[in-house]
C-alpha cells in the first residue's frame, strides 16, 4: 500500500509503501512516553521503500531496557514522531508513525504488542461516552 505523510508543520514529508498486515498497536512504556499517549500505532516499512520528500528529521537514540538502541526520528521544528528504527549497519525496517500518514484511516490495526504494559482502561474505552 502506498502511503505518504508528514509532520504537524509541514517541514518534513515523506512517501512509502507498507504492508497492510503489518500495522501494530504497542503497548510498550517507552511508545506511551514518546507518543505523549496510551500506546502508538505504527505501519512498517523497508528502508528502500521510505522516501523523505522534504526536510530531514533530527534522530535521538533511546537505548531500552533490554540495552537495544532504536533511532527515534522527529521533526525538529514542531517534535512531531515520525518513524523509528534499529541502529548500526544493515538493512533497516521503519516503524512509520500511524499519526503522520495522510491515509491513516485505513491503516487498520492486525495486532496488539507488549500488551503486558497497556494501561489497565484500554479494554474498556470503547464504553467510555464519547462527546
Amino acid at each position: 500500500m502506498k502511503i505518504d505523510g508528514g509532520c504537524h508543520c509541514g517541514a518534513i514529508a515523506y512517501q512509502a509503501e507498507i504492508d497492510p498486515e503489518k500495522i501494530f498497536v504497542c503497548h510498550c512504556t517507552d511508545c506511551q512516553t514518546l507518543s505523549g499517549a496510551a500506546f502508538r500505532t505504527v505501519a512498517f516499512t523497508k528502508e528502500d521503500t521510505f522516501k523523505l520528500l522534504s526536510g530531514e528529521p533530527k534522530v535521538y537514540v533511546k537505548t531500552a531496557d533490554s540495552g537495544a538502541e532504536r533511532a527515534q526520528a522527529f521533526c525538529a521544528e514542531c517534535g512531531t514522531p515520525i518513524y523509528a528504527t534499529a541502529t548500526g549497519d544493515g538493512p533497516k525496517v521503519y516503524g512509520i508513525r500511524a499519526g503522520t500518514v495522510a491515509q491513516r484511516d485505513a491503516l487498520v490495526p492486525t495486532a496488539q504488542v507488549w500488551s503486558g504494559s497497556a494501561l489497565s482502561w484500554i479494554d474498556d474505552l470503547a464504553s467510555v461516552k464519547k462527546i
